[in-house]
């Protein structure tokens, strides 16, 4: 007998079909979140769920009481209840590598069109207030050659530290709970505390996970160290930023610009101070929002639910629980 899953998110007719051959599936099929209430009813008899967020605690746990896997098409899991999940011997996995490349493409898109003003020259053109003379006005920053420091050298932080140094010949600096010696002979990456990364650093790149000891980890002080030139690249987590200390900066020029593709409430609305200002670019979280990537973590997804569910290791089931 095929175990009975819930998925709450629509994936590619292909993970479909893979999900139906090894279990018996509900799908939300739907791109708003699933209630919460329709979460507990429908996850009530099944063994194994596939999820992008919301909260996977001992609530949900009291009714699903079958749960053997959940599995997040996602890199993060702060969503998880770990010690809850430990107690009760239930399996949870991520899907993580796939997304790093897609995920550094889009730093040094933020890093280079906040650099040029790319967004906000271009609404300068749209409203015809381009003249002819038209000099300083105009003028960015360069990023070739300049220093990023990057917070946060995991594989992401990795392929953006290839980046810049091998494609911008940027000197690369690095913030991280433990050295990489590797990185820094194959990279050129050269270690610094946060407060030095900070101080030395033309371009910050926050690529942190989202932990208790990572919350608000940029806040007033911390952005008080950096350059007045600088630039805030957060592809991160939200919450990971003192969104009204980073507000306070940019308003006034305490640091240069900011490049934002997560805020502390998602999705942040239209009327938010920091989309009011020029020197912000934001996006709606989309790091790992190309086709293949996408579909890639869908899959994998999916590869992780079923493993568990037939009483294999899962290849990607999350650090704390392994």
């Amino acid at each position: 007998m095929k175990p009975r899953i819930f998925v709450t998110r629509p994936v590619p007719a292909e993970v479909e079909s893979y999900l139906q051959e090894h279990c018996e599936c509900d799908f939300w099929g739907q791109e708003e979140p699933v209630p919460r209430q329709m979460l507990l009813e429908r996850t009530a008899d099944v063994q194994g769920l596939l999820t992008a967020g919301g909260k996977i605690d001992a609530e949900l746990f009291d009714h699903a009481k079958q749960l053997r896997v959940v599995s997040s098409l996602s890199v993060g899991y702060n969503h998880y209840d770990l010690p809850a999940m430990k107690q009760r011997g239930i399996i949870g996995t991520h899907t993580p590598y796939v997304l790093d490349e897609s995920v550094a493409d889009l730093v040094l898109a933020l890093m280079l069109g906040t650099a040029r003003r790319v967004v906000e020259l271009d609404r300068y053109v749209r409203e015809g207030r381009w003249q002819r003379g038209d000099n300083e006005v105009l003028y960015g920053f360069d990023v070739h050659h300049a220093t990023v420091g990057i917070i946060g050298l995991g594989r992401i932080g990795e392929a953006i530290a290839r980046r810049a140094r091998f494609g911008f010949a940027m000197n690369v600096l690095y913030h991280n709970r433990s050295r990489k010696p590797q990185a820094e002979e194959e990279l050129g990456a050269a270690y610094r505390t946060l407060d030095e990364l900070l101080a030395e650093s033309d371009y910050v790149v926050l690529m942190t996970p989202l932990t208790p000891e990572t919350k608000q980890l940029i806040g007033r002080r911390e952005l008080a160290l950096m350059k007045p030139s600088a630039i805030f690249i957060n592809v991160s987590r939200g919450q990971n930023v003192d969104e009204a200390a980073l507000l306070e900066a940019l308003q006034t020029g305490a640091i240069r610009a900011a490049g934002l593709d997560v805020f502390d409430r998602e999705p942040i609305g239209a009327e938010h101070p920091l989309l009011q200002l020029p020197n912000v670019i934001a996006l709606p979280h989309i790091g790992s929002a190309t086709a293949k990537t996408r579909f890639d973590m869908a899959m994998l997804a999916a590869q992780n639910l079923v493993a568990g569910l037939e009483g294999r290791t899962p290849p990607n089931v999350v650090q704390e629980l392994q």
